[in-house]
């Protein structure tokens, strides 16, 4: 019998609580839509995801993760330990947030090993998500805003949110509410991009003034020729740590990777010491920084740095009970 044969599936409408007053739970009015019992507010139910929130901000998302076929699986597995601490397997059973699921290949990932999970996010990325993730039972997929996430305090045991946070326009903000729907006693695991060096800053700034206003059937030309340096040896070594390109070895990966990092209107980069400290404020206690994959003295020695452009700063902790 595997973990799937033995997942429970999810009632979503008893976990949501509505946007507008905060009722709690919002019941099943039909197949397309959901009705809040105190204020009569309904949503729609698209697709099979509930539609509490949308924002134009988030547009390149629904693009890029419709439009990129990048899950993973193997290479998935190995990133969600790399960036959570947490083996997929050791999930089974446990109510989980997904928090910015994009395509879902997390939530996919989790739902296959028995993990009950929600996986939330603003974009239209979702639609890929809930497809990915039909045929588990066991995960949900909802289109809600991370700054105001529509589900009540201390719902989850587990809490994961990577690559999405400093997409916001108030990262402290949305990692707030997805730190308050954890379990005192539940985990909590985010990666967010890390803080470089003054002039990489100031380089990544000035080209995002550009790229960020580009329409994408402009930037993604681009996109593939930044794709294509990245498969230089000499280049994809030097020339990225001035200014960011991917040289991941999936060619598709690579131009979504930077798709990704120059399209979105939102990009806030991080230190170590900050992102402990909003573990602190939260109530979060026994906090580690996740190592990043990647080893060798010189990768090392330019991560400690912050010369490494497109990484990340990690952290884990423990709600305290």
């Amino acid at each position: 019998m595997t973990h799937l044969d033995t997942a429970e599936s999810l009632d979503i409408a008893a976990l949501l609580q509505c946007p507008k007053c905060r009722h709690a739970p919002l019941a099943a009015s039909s197949s397309d839509s959901l009705t809040c019992a105190a204020c009569g507010q309904r949503y729609p139910v698209q697709g099979r995801v509930p539609r509490l929130a949308a924002n134009p901000y988030v547009a390149s998302f629904g693009r890029q993760w419709n439009r990129y076929d990048v899950e993973r699986p193997e290479e998935d597995a190995e990133v969600f330990l790399t960036k959570t601490g947490l083996k997929p397997a050791s999930l089974a059973g446990r109510l989980v947030l997904d928090a910015g699921c994009g395509g879902g290949r997390y939530s996919r990932l989790l739902g296959t090993q028995g993990a009950r999970v929600v996986g939330l996010d603003l974009s239209h990325a979702v639609e890929k998500a809930a497809s990915a993730c039909a045929n588990l039972p066991n995960v949900q997929i909802i289109q809600a805003d991370l700054l105001d996430i529509p589900i009540p305090s201390q719902t989850f045991d587990v809490a994961f949110s990577i690559g999405v946070l400093h997409h916001s326009p108030d990262p402290r903000l949305a990692f707030r509410q997805v730190a308050d729907k954890v379990k005192p006693g539940g985990q909590l695991a985010v990666w967010l991009y890390r803080k470089n060096t003054w002039p990489q800053e100031c380089m990544n700034s000035g080209l995002r003034a550009i790229t960020t206003h580009l329409p994408a059937p402009l930037l993604e030309p681009a996109c593939v020729a930044m794709g294509a340096l990245g498969s230089v040896p000499v280049l994809k070594r030097t020339l990225n740590k001035v200014f960011n390109f991917s040289n991941h070895p999936d060619w598709t990966l690579r131009v979504c990777d930077n798709f990704d990092w120059y399209a979105p209107t939102y990009q806030s980069h991080h230190t170590v010491p900050e992102l402990m400290r909003w573990f602190e404020e939260e109530g979060f206690t026994d906090l580690q920084e996740l190592a990043p994959a990647k080893s060798g003295s010189w990768y090392r020695w330019a991560y400690q740095n912050n010369l490494i452009i497109g990484s990340g700063v990690n952290v884990a902790g423990r709600k305290r009970t």
